[in-house]
């Protein structure tokens, strides 16, 4: 049977019908939300909302692993539940000097280890069907057995990161999937009440198409004598094809040497297949598209630069996080190696998503992600991040890693990195901050962030214009408001405000590179002058 041809856009067909078995990701699968009216308590500080994976644990290498998984063992014989190193998940870990783990045990005398981390898997046994596998109450049930503080401050949550890019704004309300941008959930004032979820709907800056004009970015030809390109490095959904991208941008999960970077599967890949998680829905994935429009707006903002991206996110724009940490510990080799080793000197890392810790005021917060960073950015390489979209306070991670204007500060931070750059966003007057916008002392500066305009994949939605009618041989119709054949879009949040500072950024850090013939520079020089720039973007714009 030949598929549908209806003049407008063609019916692919069902290789087979399956689709009880859809794509979903591993946090609509997995996920738990820890609710704030649970009244869990951790020491007697009570436990904050967040998302994290059922069945998982994560513990950092920084700690004893083997003692780690025995304490959790013991603790899961009260509930009949089995504890396993996941077989699927092999420790990772990264070589250091020995100057950088003394200078580490300096800041956290309990972290005796390599840096890296080790993931559990938490299942049920026969004697305890009723009762699912919980991470959180595993842990707790850990943290009340045992004397051993040091022990635990490396065993936490695999928490569930989120792009959260103004479709609903908030991480921990995924799942249902009319909340998704469905037609199911427009027309009702009740749900369309709030300022911050206007920045959502089609023509206040919510993710609709658009057309561009203008010329594409100018490039400068390639100087085989002059200084190498300013590089930039997104971790997201990938990237799509883009006419725009035919040599600015490189796929960067097979530049480590004997190692693949990130997801490549093709079935689930959010830059080329547009409705991953709900093909009977008829609607784009919240998510899709979201790193190629990340990638166009640095190749705007910087033109010259070369951007490598490496996907880790899935189509609803989730990763957990013990992903993410495997993405960025690669990273960190490879950029450590830089091109003289066969690696990659990286000047900016852009990262926009998150997650909220449960209690992040906690002394058993696990700053291990965070050293994975600033393993990074002892390189010289500048990670900036997205401070996230709920309109709070309350810190999101990685952004929060920042540092703060205030003595309250959840890691201790490493002289020896360029520091973490926590994102804002500005509505289009670029005078007043997004409604959206989280915000606190961890964040550092604000760009333009809302009703921006980049480049998506050409992706055709289920939507329908409001009216079509043929006149001769040509469609004559209303505009379609998921149709991005155009390759344009306009699109919110603090997921892209991120990559217009990183632009600037990668821009100002292009003066500084040496030329070819230059002897290379010692890691402690890159990371003091690049952090100088960054701290004089800073002081110059709010």
């Amino acid at each position: 049977m030949a598929p549908e041809d209806n003049g407008h856009r063609r019916t692919p067909r069902f290789e087979s019908f399956d689709d009880w078995t859809r794509a979903r990701s591993i946090a609509e699968e997995q996920g738990r939300l820890l609710a704030a009216e649970s009244g869990a308590l951790v020491d007697g500080v009570r436990a904050n909302p967040t998302a994290y994976l059922s069945t998982r644990l994560l513990v950092s290498t920084l700690i004893d692993v083997d003692a780690a998984i025995a304490l959790l063992r013991d603790a899961a014989r009260a509930f009949d539940w089995l504890v396993e190193e996941d077989p699927d998940f092999p420790r990772i870990t990264l070589d250091e000097s020995p100057q950088e783990r003394r200078e580490r045990l300096e800041r956290y005398p309990w972290a005796a280890g390599v840096l890296g981390l080790a993931r559990v898997v938490i299942s049920a046994t026969q004697n305890s069907p009723t009762r699912p596998p919980d991470a959180w109450t595993l842990l707790q049930a850990a943290r009340a057995s045992s004397p051993d503080g040091d022990l635990l401050r490396g065993i936490g949550l695999d928490h569930v990161l989120s792009t959260s890019p103004l479709t609903r704004g908030n991480p921990l309300t995924r799942g249902n999937p009319l909340t998704r941008g469905n037609p199911l959930t427009r027309g009702n004032p009740l749900t369309r009440g709030n300022g911050v979820d206007s920045y959502a709907d089609q023509g206040s800056g919510g993710r609709q198409p658009v057309s561009y004009v203008g010329p594409a970015p100018g490039r400068a030809p390639d100087d085989p004598d002059g200084p190498r390109r300013a590089r930039i490095g997104v971790v997201d959904t990938g990237c799509g094809a883009h006419p725009w991208f035919t040599v600015a941008v490189h796929d960067g999960s097979g530049l480590l040497p004997g190692a693949t970077i990130g997801r490549t599967d093709t079935a689930t890949d959010p830059e080329s297949v547009g409705d991953v998680s709900g093909p009977l829905d008829g609607s784009l994935d919240e998510a899709s598209g979201h790193g190629t429009f990340i990638v166009g707006l640095l190749h705007q903002g910087a033109p010259d630069a070369d951007i490598h991206w490496w996907r880790v996110l899935d189509s609803d724009g989730t990763t957990p996080e013990s992903d993410l940490a495997t993405v960025l510990m690669r990273i960190a080799q490879l950029v450590r190696l830089g091109d003289t080793g066969g690696g990659l000197d990286l000047d900016v890392l852009n990262l926009s998503f998150g997650y909220y810790h449960e209690t992040p005021v906690d002394h058993l917060f696990d700053p291990t992600l965070y050293e994975i960073l600033a393993a990074i950015g002892r390189t010289g390489t500048v990670v900036v991040c997205s401070s996230g979209n709920d309109a709070t306070t309350r810190p999101m991670f990685p952004a929060a890693f920042a540092p703060w204007d205030g003595a309250d500060q959840i890691v201790v931070h490493d002289p020896r990195s360029t520091p973490i750059v926590a994102v804002g966003a500005l509505n289009p007057n670029a005078v007043t901050d997004a409604l959206y916008s989280n915000a606190g002392p961890w964040v550092a500066v604000h760009r333009p962030g809302s009703s921006l305009v980049s480049t998506v994949p050409p992706f055709q939605g289920g939507l329908e214009p409001v009216a079509r009618i043929r006149h001769g041989s040509r469609v004559r119709e209303a505009i379609d408001p998921d149709d991005y054949r155009g390759g344009f879009a306009v699109w919110s949040g603090t997921s892209f405000a991120a990559p217009v500072f990183a632009a600037e950024l990668a821009q100002r850090l292009s003066r500084e590179l040496p030329p070819p013939d230059a002897p290379e520079r010692p890691a402690e020089e890159i990371v003091q002058q690049n952090a100088s720039v960054v701290a004089k973007l800073v002081a110059a714009r709010p």
